[in-house]
């Protein structure tokens, strides 16, 4: 049977810790007990983790062997940086954890012109909460690490907080007369480095889409429908790991 993941928060030689609220849902939900078994990911390797110790903040592991997955399914360098922009909380929070669950290496939350000012403005009190849903959806998808999710930034500080190197940027687009998503990914094989940009509801602001192109990135559609934003975030998050394998 497979075992569940969980993500260390501390580690020591063989040994690793889960604490405070994270040791509180195996403790509390899960009903945890000395001597069960788990995939325990450290920041090197996922290892075979033994239950040696329980309180109520607190679970240590005896760590075992190392855990080797069967295949690599990406690129061994392949990342993917999704810029999201600020709209309703509840659908919001639905695409970061199932962009979480593909794999996505690094979220940037974004303030559009479209971003309702309400929400922008609650956003910066939002970041705990989607550290959490991150750590959540990464441990239930059983990834190895965490993604990273940045504080808050405004569309022109967008650049300061994009990974350094050769990188594919595309913002998503409704025009019809912007390429499909799929072709510029698959035009562009040899980059590694993925970075999305997906407007709020009603999408990117024409001058925000002018700013886009000034700055080096492609505009992109995915197709002749009208998606959601949390749509097009998980689809457009699925044709690019698509695209990196």
């Amino acid at each position: 049977m497979t075992r569940r993941r969980w993500i260390a928060d501390e580690v020591t030689g063989n040994t690793a810790a889960l604490v405070g609220d994270h040791a509180a849902h195996l403790v509390r939900v899960l009903r945890a007990e000395v001597g069960q078994e788990f995939d325990i990911a450290t920041e090197a390797e996922v290892r075979r983790g033994i239950i040696t110790s329980i309180s109520d903040d607190r679970v240590e592991f005896a760590l075992g062997d190392e855990h080797k997955p069967e295949s690599t399914p990406l690129k061994s360098t392949a990342r993917i940086t999704l810029a999201l922009a600020i709209f309703k909380f509840d659908r919001m929070e639905w695409a970061i954890e199932k962009c979480t669950e593909l794999g996505v290496a690094r979220i940037i939350p974004v303030i559009a012109r479209r971003s309702d000012a309400h929400l922008a403005a609650a956003a910066v009190k939002r970041q705990e909460r989607w550290q959490r849903i991150v750590r959540q959806a990464a441990e239930q998808s059983r990834r190895s690490a965490l993604p990273e999710i940045t504080a808050l930034v405004k569309l022109k500080d967008l650049a300061s907080v994009l990974p350094a190197g050769a990188l594919t940027r595309v913002v998503l687009a409704e025009s019809e007369e912007d390429t499909r998503l799929g072709e510029v990914l698959h035009s562009r094989l040899s980059a590694v480095e993925v970075a999305l940009a997906v407007g709020p509801e009603g999408g990117w602001a024409d001058e925000e889409l002018a700013w886009f192109r000034e700055t080096g990135w492609v505009a992109a559609s995915l197709g002749d429908t009208i998606l959601r934003a949390e749509t097009a975030a998980i689809v457009a998050t699925a044709l690019a790991l698509d695209a990196l394998r």
